[in-house]
């Protein structure tokens, strides 16, 4: 087996404005495992604020090369136990992981929801994020917008925003990426209104939930908070809903036992996303069939996607049913 990686730049169609900061663009590392002329893809990205150091990445895909070009094709679960071994951020586990269910997928000619019995018809649609503006822009971009479902991105609380976004009577998420504060979220869990929101996403900064309720009107949804399957049981006072992202997770292989987990728990599930070409928006669709929710909209923000696969248009995720996760470099 052969690796291969590369760093790419993907540049965003807009200024992508959230409580934690500005960006044009985002760094991306593609990674290729290939053998026999086939080639599996996976992709990880440069999130500041997850202090992510893809030159430290390359130093350790660069350190491992030799082990992983000596290896056989095994099933996947197999060789996720051996990156399992290597210490790995899990950004990077992700990468791999994900790029070598491609790569068996392929090679045994066959899908990744059929090798997996997921569902792949009648999936759940993908919102769009509605970037930090002022709300009337907000507000315009999702009237004028051809997508269903939205996530609109806020830094802080205002109650007369709330307001005017709920009378649009569209399917809205909140998103505040931990600006809300600790009154802030108790006037939210109060308010029976609230509960139209389809979810409120990361109110508070990581480890701040106690003061959150998931009895209360709303629909809590962890994101940083929830980082891995040991992260379920500790929230499952305090959170409806968990967003699952491969990147956080450390990719497809934990993601299923996440999902399966947090279902016997009695979570809503969305499968998540960050900014990522179609290498990470195809992984991430493969799940839409075990997910409440979706956040798969990446790949729609940015201008120079040097993939194609699985795919969302308008909201709808397409499965294109091919081998692996049915990557292709353009």
């Amino acid at each position: 087996m052969e690796l291969y990686f590369e760093l790419k730049t993907l540049q965003l169609k807009e200024t992508f404005s959230i409580a934690y900061g500005n960006y044009d663009k985002r760094e991306a590392l593609l990674v290729e495992l290939s053998y026999l002329n086939f080639k599996g893809y996976g992709e990880c990205v440069a999130i500041d604020y997850y202090q992510i150091n893809l030159k430290s990445f390359i130093r350790k895909l660069k350190e491992i090369q030799p082990l992983l070009q000596k290896q056989s094709i095994i099933h996947p679960t197999e060789f996720f136990a051996i990156l399992s071994e290597l210490h790995l951020h899990p950004f990077l586990m992700s990468a791999l992981d994900c790029a070598y269910w491609d790569l068996f997928g392929k090679l045994e000619n066959i899908s990744f929801t059929e090798l997996n019995d997921i569902p792949a018809e009648s999936l759940v649609e993908s919102s769009v994020t509605i970037s930090i503006a002022a709300i009337e822009d907000q507000i315009s971009k999702i009237k004028k917008s051809s997508w269903n479902r939205f996530k609109v991105k806020c830094k802080g609380l205002n109650q007369d925003h709330i307001g005017q976004l709920l009378r649009l009577n569209r399917h809205i998420a909140l998103d505040s990426n931990a600006s809300f504060t600790d009154q802030d979220c108790l006037w939210l869990q109060e308010n029976e209104m609230i509960s139209r929101f389809s979810y409120l996403e990361q109110p508070r900064p990581i480890g701040n939930y106690k003061i959150l309720s998931k009895e209360s009107f709303t629909n809590w949804m962890a994101d940083e908070d929830c980082q891995n399957l040991n992260s379920l049981e500790k929230l499952l006072p305090y959170y409806k809903s968990v967003n699952i992202k491969l990147m956080k997770c450390g990719g497809l292989t934990p993601a299923l036992e996440m999902i399966r987990k947090a279902k016997e728990l009695g979570y809503k599930v969305m499968i998540g996303c960050m900014t990522e070409s179609s290498i990470g928006i195809s992984a991430g669709c493969v799940l839409a069939g075990l997910s409440d929710f979706a956040d798969l909209d990446g790949a729609h923000l940015i201008s120079n996607d040097y993939a194609s696969g699985n795919f969302v248009e308008n909201g709808k995720i397409i499965l294109s049913g091919k081998p692996g996760l049915g990557i292709v470099l353009k």
